[in-house]
């Protein structure tokens, strides 16, 4: 993986990058438009051809002018002050939580299992959006705890409720802990979950609920919603 940065000038290595820390590469490009340098920053080790600089006869004119860093060849790599481990964030996969009044309900089998008008809504770039609802407006006697666990890297920090029978899907949560819904003699599994430490995108969902809308019955403002899939 690999990050680009804007150029001052379209044939130079970019100003966000130092140019001290940039040395020529015995690595060739490959690419009509490009050039290859190492990086050297003082006194550490040189990244051999960890920097491709767009210059103004690519032939993809947009990428004129930036300057492409190896994520892999890096010893850290942050945003801002925060440390990105395995792969820089997807830019098309980002993470929006919005607190609302609005009123909704969720029903399992026909038991309402939450009731709240303070709930917050995540919005995750491609995927349904998810309710989170505070603990005091859900059922928690309803609520089983079990030992399934999921890890996802965008999210840090989980757990989780399950509703039994149902197989819960959790995109981008962290380490998610999972809990079962008991109805009488029915059980239904993995569709329940909550946050215990999710990172600063989504701080906002701390200690908060979500039900897997693809296997349970909600309702906002009165309105049965369409179960995300169908």
């Amino acid at each position: 993986m690999s990050g680009c940065t804007r150029a001052s000038g379209m044939d130079n290595p970019s100003s966000e990058v130092p140019p001290e820390f940039l040395d020529s590469s015995t690595k060739q490009s490959k690419s009509e438009g490009t050039a290859i340098y190492d990086i050297v920053p003082g006194n550490a080790a040189r990244a051999q051809g960890a920097a491709t600089v767009f210059t103004s006869s690519h032939s993809e004119p947009a990428l004129a002018g930036l300057t492409k860093l190896d994520f892999d060849a890096m010893h850290a790599w942050f945003e801002e002050d925060e440390q990105v481990y395995v792969h820089p964030k997807d830019p098309y996969k980002c993470a929006d939580v919005l607190q609302s009044s609005r009123h909704v309900r969720i029903e399992v089998n026909g038991v309402e299992v939450a009731n709240t008008h303070k709930p917050r809504f995540l919005y995750e770039t491609t995927l349904p959006v998810r309710t989170y609802i505070p603990k005091t407006d859900c059922r928690l006697d309803l609520l089983v705890p079990t030992s399934f666990t999921t890890a996802y890297p965008y999210k840090v920090g989980t757990a989780s409720y399950k509703l039994v029978g149902i197989v819960g899907l959790m995109f981008y949560q962290g380490v998610a802990n999972y809990y079962s819904v008991k109805l009488d003699k029915d059980q239904i599994v993995e569709n329940v979950w909550w946050h215990r430490n999710p990172t600063v995108e989504t701080a906002a969902i701390g200690g908060y609920i979500a039900f897997e809308d693809e296997k349970v019955d909600v309702w906002i403002d009165g309105e049965k919603q369409e179960r995300p899939g169908n």
